[in-house]
């Protein structure tokens, strides 16, 4: 081989190398949505770990949705979407892959779940992961249409039966599905964590659903490791 071939070989190898980098790089975006009252920074240990695993600033979308200052306020309809909904769509739109995983807590499961089917894009997200989420409802809103005096327990909301989980139940969310769950978490358990006779945070289709020994908000705050394997 000659030098001259030598150079050129080396050289169109390091102008390669850019290209294969950028390949290996290549990660799903992911869209973290918050709970009621919540803030984008509930998930700083998730983000953390994301960034550490190699995700890039502009591979993580956090909204923030949502009255912080009136929980009883927010519920699945109107303003409170908005923010999600951009955030789901820009993702795909900005996503190398064209997908996206998506990583809800509590009342951000729910709102996610809502804004995902109404954009009619569960085959772009890869993985959907509901943290403590009350997909199948919650006691303390009662059952539609009793004792539901709040936007959060109301037709939009998480009333046992109400005609919004109603409209999104059974439906997928995902390719791939997971709950994270506990038996002692002080709001879905509050007087019962058995919606007939399930979880009230497992979702129908799931691929699995893990069991943790938290609370609500600890569930989130401390799952930050496997939440992050879950999407390798």
């Amino acid at each position: 081989m000659s030098i001259k071939t030598y150079v050129l070989g080396l050289l169109a190898l390091l102008l390669f190398m850019p290209v294969l980098s950028a390949r290996a790089t290549c990660r799903d975006t992911v869209v973290l949505v918050h709970g009621n009252t919540g803030s984008p920074a509930d998930f700083q240990n998730t983000y953390n770990l994301l960034r550490q695993q190699g995700w890039s600033d502009a591979q993580i979308v956090a909204p923030a949705w949502g009255n912080a200052l009136c929980a009883a306020c927010n519920d699945h309809n109107g303003s409170e979407e908005t923010p999600v909904m951009n955030a789901i769509s820009s993702a795909i739109a900005s996503s190398c892959s064209g997908h996206i995983d998506v990583i809800g807590h509590s009342m951000g499961v729910t709102l996610a779940m809502r804004e995902i089917d109404k954009l009619g894009v569960a085959s772009k997200v890869d993985v959907f992961i509901g943290i403590a989420g009350a997909v199948h409802g919650l006691w303390s809103c009662g059952m539609y249409p009793f004792n539901v005096a709040t936007a959060t327990c109301g037709y939009y909301g998480l009333s046992v039966s109400s005609p919004f989980l109603q409209s999104i139940a059974g439906h997928r969310f995902g390719v791939h599905m997971y709950s994270m769950k506990s038996w002692s978490d002080e709001i879905n358990c509050y007087t019962s964590c058995l919606v007939y006779g399930v979880h009230t945070s497992t979702i129908p289709g799931e691929d699995y659903s893990f069991d943790y020994p938290y609370g609500h908000y600890q569930l989130l705050w401390l799952t930050a490791a496997d939440q992050v394997s879950l999407l390798q």
